[in-house]
C-alpha cells in the first residue's frame, strides 16, 4: 500500500490560516494533491480537537477516518521560547499521538504547565525543549516529537537566530527520543546529509500549510510502502529509517523556500552565503545585519562536502508546486488567478491529480493536455533542470522557465536595459483576496 502523507499542517485555529481550514476542505483538497494521509494538525486547541473528534472515527489502529474513508493522525506543532545559555530560544516542535486519549493527555499535561491553548492553534509555551520531549514522552511512547522546519532562521533547532549548533546541545538528555527532523522547505536532504551528527536521524517532509489550497498542502511530503496503514507501522518505518517502507520524501527545490539565501527583504537585498560574508553579514542598502539564511547556517555546521551521500539515507525528489509552474510559464503572478485554475484542472482530472502530474506524466500526453510549454516545463522541474531564484528573509524563491516574461525581464536587467528586478514571487503577499478565493473554489468545484 504506497501511502502519501502530509503530516504537519495547520486548522483555521492557527494564526496566519485560511478560516475554511475544516476536516472536509482538508480531505477534499489533499485527494486533489494526490496524498491519502494528512496530520490533523492543531490537536492542542480544545474547540478544533472538538471538531476532529465530531468529524474523525478511530478504529484502534492510530488512523483517523472521516466519513470518505481519508486517513488522519493526529499530530500538533508546539512554539518553545525560552532562554538558555544566556541567549532567547524560540523552537517548534511537531507531535505525533497515537489516539484521541492519548492527545486527550498531552492536552491536560500542557494545561498542568499553565500553557494557553485556547489562544493558538500552535500554542507557545515557555517550556524548554528537554522538559517539553520529557513530558510529551511520559504521557506515551508511541508519542514522537520532530524538531520542525529544522533550520529557519527564526523558530528552529538549528536557527541562526535562535537556535543550537546540535540535537544534543537543544534537548540535552531527551536527545534519545528524538528520531527524526523535518527539513524545512529551505533545505532539503543533501544539506542534512553533510552533517555527519544527523545521519542517526530520520529526514522527513511536510508542508507546515496554512492554507487547503493544493499550492500549500503537501509541497512537501513522504511516501512510504506499508502492508498495512496504521500508527504503529508509519513510526516504525520513520524511526528505522526503513528503505523498504520508508521510500522517499517529496522536496520543494531548497532554492523555493523563503529563507534559502541570506538577505533584506526591506531593502530588496539577497545575496548568497559567500557574498554575505564579504559584507560582514550586513546588508550593504541599509547597514543592518542580514537574516542569516539556511544555506549560510549548513555551510557554518557542515563538516562534510557537498554531494556527500550517508549509508542507508532515505532518498528524496525535488520538485515545485504545480500552480508555480504553470504561472511562471503563462506570466501570471497571482495564483489564484482562472486562467491557472483552468490548466490545473485539464491536467488534473487527466492524471487524476497534482502530484500525479508532477511524478508520473509523460512529456508526450502531458502536450495533449496542455501544450508545448507547460509540458516542456514540468518535465524539466521533474528533472531538476530549471532554475529557481532562491528565496530570503521571508520572500519565497520562485523558477525562471526559458521564453518566460520573468526570464525575458530578467535578461534586460542583466543586459542593462530593465528599469527594475522582478519581484521575487508569483503569489499574493498577504493572502488571499476573496474575490480571488471565490474564483478558485469555483475553478475547482468538480473535485
Amino acid at each position: 500500500m504506497k501511502i502519501i502523507a502530509d503530516l504537519h499542517l495547520h486548522s483555521r485555529y492557527s494564526r496566519a490560516t485560511s478560516n475554511q481550514l475544516n476536516v472536509p476542505n482538508l480531505a477534499k483538497y489533499a485527494k486533489i494533491k494526490g496524498l491519502n494521509l494528512l496530520g490533523t494538525g492543531d490537536f492542542t486547541h480544545p474547540l478544533w480537537f472538538k471538531e476532529l473528534k465530531d468529524n474523525l472515527k478511530e478504529d484502534g489502529s492510530g488512523i483517523l477516518r472521516d466519513k470518505t474513508g481519508f486517513g488522519f493522525i493526529l499530530s500538533a506543532e508546539i512554539s518553545s521560547i525560552y532562554s538558555q545559555d544566556g541567549k532567547v530560544r524560540r523552537v517548534h516542535n511537531l507531535v505525533l499521538a497515537p489516539s484521541f486519549e492519548v492527545a486527550d493527555q498531552i492536552f491536560k499535561a500542557l494545561m498542568r504547565k499553565k500553557v494557553n491553548l485556547n489562544a493558538d492553534g500552535r500554542p507557545i509555551c515557555g517550556i524548554p525543549c528537554p522538559e517539553l520531549v520529557e513530558l510529551i514522552m511520559g504521557v506515551d511512547k508511541r508519542n514522537e516529537v520532530i524538531p520542525a522546519h529544522a533550520w529557519t532562521p527564526w523558530f528552529s533547532v538549528f536557527g541562526s537566530e535562535s537556535g543550537f549548533d546540535s540535537i544534543k546541545d537543544c534537548y540535552q538528555d531527551q536527545a534519545k527520543n528524538i528520531h527524526a527532523l523535518e527539513t524545512g522547505l529551505s533545505s532539503d536532504p543533501a544539506m542534512n546529509w553533510r552533517l555527519s551528527s544527523l545521519d542517526k536521524f530520520a529526514l522527513v517532509s511536510n508542508s507546515d500549510s496554512h492554507s487547503f489550497w493544493p499550492w500549500r498542502m503537501g509541497r512537501e511530503a513522504n511516501v512510504f510502502e506499508l502492508k498495512e496503514l496504521t500508527y504503529e507501522d508509519l513510526l516504525s518505518a520513520v524511526r528505522e529509517k526503513d528503505p523498504k517502507r520508508f521510500l522517499y520524501t517529496l522536496e520543494t527545490d531548497p532554492s523555493y523556500g523563503k529563507y534559502h539565501y541570506d538577505g533584506h527583504r526591506a531593502c530588496n537585498v539577497s545575496l548568497a552565503p559567500k557574498e554575505a560574508l564579504k559584507m560582514g553579514n550586513w546588508c550593504p542598502v541599509c547597514k543592518r545585519q542580514l537574516t542569516i539564511g539556511v544555506l549560510h547556517r549548513v555551510e557554518e555546521l557542515a563538516d562534510r562536502p557537498e554531494g556527500f551521500v550517508p549509508k542507508g539515507a532515505v532518498p528524496f525528489k525535488s520538485l515545485i508546486p504545480l500552480t508555480e509552474i504553470i504561472a511562471g510559464v503563462m506570466g501570471i503572478d497571482q495564483l489564484y488567478s482562472k486562467g491557472i485554475w483552468e490548466v490545473y484542472n485539464q491536467l488534473v482530472k487527466e492524471f487524476g491529480s497534482e502530484l500525479g502530474v508532477l511524478l508520473d506524466a509523460e512529456e508526450s500526453q502531458l502536450k495533449k493536455v496542455t501544450g508545448e510549454k507547460v509540458a516542456k516545463a514540468i518535465i524539466g522541474v521533474r528533472e531538476g533542470k530549471v532554475e529557481i531564484r532562491p528565496g530570503y528573509d521571508g520572500v519565497y524563491g520562485y523558477p525562471v522557465f526559458e521564453g518566460s516574461d520573468r526570464e525575458r525581464q530578467e535578461r534586460k536587467v542583466r543586459e542593462g536595459s530593465g528599469k527594475e528586478r522582478p519581484k521575487a514571487s508569483g503569489r499574493p503577499r498577504k493572502g488571499l483576496k476573496a474575490k480571488g478565493l471565490q474564483k478558485s473554489q469555483k475553478s475547482l468545484k468538480d473535485f
